[in-house]
């Protein structure tokens, strides 16, 4: 999947050429495979994971200007192959974490079976200012990191490529952020973020493209882009 990230002019960026993100999501982790995980943040790749990271790190076909990833063990992991290839570009920690909307609920040593009613609850409730307690944070929260992260990656000075390892739900909540502008998401706009979800799947170790370019406003193009021999541009406005 391709998205075509147009920056409005208004933040000085109509001058400047495309600038290719990828937000990677992370290999298979223990968590994904079923295993008892201690916490959102803690659960490693597994040896399948790894390969993932290794297929990641050999898919690109030229050198990142920035590598970003979320401070949870699977990101960095899935991350550290990338770097090993690429060791003079800059690496940062960015909040693009998983969405730990379970909180307390996620307790040490439970799995994603476990899990599982808790999550459907939340669902259930469609609350996006609830917060479960601990770790945890509200929809609106996920929804506010996504545009925080476009507007980050739309102001960076870098003309190149930037890798993102981030995770699954996070990069579905950057998407649906651009298809719909939603900022100030309600019930209705939570519920359909959940149905989103459910129809938008991005395994382990799939990539989704941003691109910045376009006149004013953010611009979404999807569809895979490997097969053509050159990278796809948006096309102009139709003249009215």
């Amino acid at each position: 999947m391709t998205v075509i990230l147009s920056c409005s002019t208004r933040r000085g960026h109509a001058s400047l050429s495309p600038v290719r993100v990828w937000l990677i999501r992370h290999g298979e982790s223990e968590s994904n495979a079923g295993l008892p995980t201690n916490g959102p943040g803690a659960s490693p790749l597994t040896r399948l994971g790894r390969h993932q990271a290794e297929r990641v790190a050999a898919s690109f076909q030229e050198s990142p200007e920035l590598i970003v990833s979320s401070s949870f063990v699977r990101a960095r992991e899935t991350a550290a192959p990338t770097r090993e290839r690429f060791p003079e570009v800059p690496y940062e920690e960015w909040p693009v974490q998983e969405f730990t909307y379970l909180g307390n609920l996620h307790g040490p040593a439970t799995t994603g079976e476990q899990r599982r009613p808790f999550a459907e609850a939340y669902w259930r409730r469609a609350d996006p200012g609830y917060i479960n307690g601990g770790d945890g944070e509200s929809f609106h929260d996920l929804v506010t990191r996504a545009r925080s992260c476009l507007t980050r990656l739309a102001d960076r000075p870098e003309q190149g490529l930037i890798a993102v390892f981030t995770h699954g739900i996070f990069m579905r909540a950057v998407l649906w952020s651009l298809f719909t502008g939603i900022v100030t998401p309600d019930t209705a706009a939570m519920r359909a973020f959940r149905t989103f979800t459910a129809t938008c799947v991005v395994p382990n170790g799939a990539i989704v493209e941003l691109r910045r370019g376009g006149p004013e406003s953010l611009q979404a193009v999807a569809g895979a882009t490997a097969h053509l021999p050159a990278p796809l541009t948006s096309s102009p406005s139709p003249t009215p």
